[in-house]
This record gives structure tokens, C-alpha cells and sequence, in this order.
């Protein structure tokens, strides 16, 4: 009897320190401009401030990220409870919008979203973004650190963010 309570107490000892060993040794959670891939669609909100107040906006994106750092996007959004002017496609969303991203190995990374120029514009809007990656890359939470407007080159201070959700893999492509 004092055996077999030994012997079981070594057990028990034994897959306890082989599983301590295997949790120390598993390596953290990695990620890489792979872990975006596909997809994902966005709900954003914030404000702008200008020299003549701020500009509320809200509005839904649809990015794709192709796994290799770069993206293209539509989007619908209100300024102010008025739809943002640009161009249109066939579904009424705004198209063309075009950027970059890179993703660390922590799941932090950065983006640029650079927009088309507007008719008889000079430049098209540029927004500059944080972001983080959850739930093993099928979550996005996103803050603007820039937003520089259509036909400028000044950026102007802003408080806009977005929460994204996976919506499907690779190969669909937004244009």
C-alpha cells in the first residue's frame, strides 16, 4: 500500500513538472503581416477638430488586408449627420482607397490609408493609425494618430478609433 501511494505520489509530481516545463517553454503569442489576412469589417466613430470647431464622424468600413502588408477599403461615412462627399461605387460606398500596413511581433502594429483625390483636387486624405490584434487576428481596435484632409498637407488633430471584426479569409478583393 505505501508503494503504490508512493508511486502515485511521484506520478503526480512527475506530470506536474513536465507540464510546468512545457507552459515555461511554449513560445508567446506571435504575430505578422500574415495574421491579417482577409476581410474585416469596421465601425468607427470620433471627431475632428478644425479652426472652426469639431466634426463629428461616424461610419463602416470594409478593409481587405492581403497578408503581405497592403490594403484597399470602402467606406460610408457621416460627418456631422452628412454623408462625407467622394467617389462612389455601384453600392454607394466609397472606393479606391488604397494604404499600407505592418504588423510586430507583440500583435501591435501601424497603417496608411491614403485616399483618392477628390475632382479638381491636389491631394487625396491620408490617415495614419495604430492598431492592436485580438482574438488570434479575427479582432481589430484601431486609434488615428494623423488625418491629414483632401488638398493639404497639414495634418489636423483628431479622435477617431475603430473596433473590427473578421468577416472572411483571403482571396476576396475590394475595388
Amino acid at each position: 500500500m505505501k508503494n503504490v501511494r508512493r508511486i502515485l505520489i511521484l506520478t503526480a509530481c512527475l506530470v506536474s513538472l513536465v507540464m510546468a516545463s512545457m507552459a515555461q517553454g511554449a513560445p508567446p503569442a506571435s504575430c505578422s503581416n500574415r495574421t491579417l489576412n482577409g476581410d474585416y469589417a469596421f465601425r468607427l466613430s470620433g471627431e475632428v477638430f478644425t479652426q472652426n470647431g469639431s466634426i463629428y464622424r461616424d461610419g463602416v468600413a470594409m478593409t481587405h488586408f492581403d497578408g503581405n502588408g497592403g490594403l484597399t477599403q470602402v467606406d460610408w461615412v457621416m460627418a456631422n449627420g452628412v454623408p462625407v462627399p467622394g467617389p462612389l461605387d455601384q453600392n454607394g460606398f466609397h472606393d479606391n482607397e488604397m494604404g499600407s500596413y505592418n504588423v510586430y511581433a507583440n500583435c501591435t502594429g501601424d497603417a496608411e490609408i491614403d485616399f483618392p483625390i477628390p475632382p479638381h483636387g491636389t491631394s487625396g486624405a491620408v490617415i495614419k493609425l495604430k492598431f492592436v490584434i485580438g482574438n488570434r487576428g479575427s479582432a481589430l481596435h484601431t486609434i488615428v494618430y494623423s488625418l491629414t484632409p483632401p488638398n493639404t498637407t497639414q495634418a489636423v488633430p483628431a479622435n477617431i478609433h475603430s473596433d473590427a471584426v473578421k468577416a472572411s479569409e483571403g482571396a476576396a478583393t475590394l475595388q
